[in-house]
């Protein structure tokens, strides 16, 4: 038997008022977040765009704000990003590439792989005990550059693992069957299609975290801890300091002219992640549009 037509529309209207609430939940938990932000990020350019100037990127750190700078800072950054990017990138690739196309579907690969994904989750606090404990102490590689890539590099590498997978697996599966069919074999099919149709979204994916590396305070203040360095390190095995760990340690000064060189130590941190994330599109987009054509 039919339900009456006005019990239909008193549930129709229920309903509607039911997704016109919810709508306007979950806005408002949208643009709480959004406010948070703005208002974070205004509070930041107030206290640091006076404080940006060239002696600011060239200058050592100082005693005395009006004198300090993030030299030192910057060079630390780019020694340790780039020897993660040398140490994560091959591996986490690799990694990718064996698990998608070379792996057998069993007990074993399974477990691996969700030991990727939970890792992936792990606080970055705990890899940098991790790598205080590995790295700097049984493997004696001191607080050095070297053992801060290393930890950085355990940190990203389920990342760049996950990201890589999913570039490889978005590729079609008729571009593996076209190649065999003209008579390649698997190595020639992973070198020759795979890797390059996967190419943007592995770029895409490593630049994203490198760009979360760049931007770790925890790992760096337990590896290299709040040394005051006015030299730019020149070997792997130096000591080093790192944009977010000078930042850490002038927001802990009690003098407020060195709150405010913090607030523009994160304008020019937030400057390379940004200019990271825009590389990172630029990138996607190029090869993108060379594989459509």
């Amino acid at each position: 038997m039919a339900a009456p037509p006005h019990t239909f529309d008193r549930k129709a209207r229920f309903r509607r008022a039911q997704g016109v609430v919810f709508y306007f939940l979950f806005l408002g938990a949208v643009l709480v977040g959004i406010v948070g932000l703005v208002t974070l990020l205004v509070q930041i350019l107030l206290q640091g765009v006076p404080w940006l100037s060239w002696h600011l990127l060239t200058d050592y750190p100082s005693r005395h704000p009006e004198q300090a700078g993030l030299r030192a800072a910057i060079f630390g950054t780019v020694w340790i990003m780039g020897l993660t990017a040398v140490l994560a990138v091959p591996i986490g690739v690799g990694a990718a590439v064996y698990l998608e196309e070379y792996a057998p579907r069993n007990w074993f690969t399974r477990i691996l792989e969700i030991n990727i994904s939970n890792l992936a989750g792990v606080p970055s606090i705990v890899y940098g005990l991790l790598g205080l404990g590995l790295f700097v102490q049984i493997m004696s590689l001191g607080k050095t550059v070297l053992a801060g890539a290393m930890t950085l590099t355990l940190l990203v590498l389920p990342i760049v693992i996950l990201a890589s997978r999913e570039a490889v697996r978005a590729v079609p599966s008729t571009y593996r069957e076209a190649a065999y069919a003209l008579g390649a074999d698997q190595w020639q099919v992973v070198k020759g299609v795979v890797l390059p149709a996967s190419a943007p979204g592995i770029l895409t994916g490593t630049i994203l975290a490198m760009s979360r590396a760049i931007g770790e305070a925890a790992p760096i203040v337990v590896i290299s801890g709040l040394v005051y360095l006015t030299f730019v390190p020149a070997s792997p095995l130096d000591r080093f300091t790192a944009l977010p760990l000078q930042i850490f340690n002038w927001a802990a000064r009690p003098q407020e002219g060195f709150r405010d060189l913090a607030a523009a130590g994160i304008i020019v941190l937030l400057v390379v992640l940004l200019s990271m994330n825009a590389v990172s599109i630029l990138l996607r987009n190029r090869y993108q549009t060379k594989s459509e054509e």
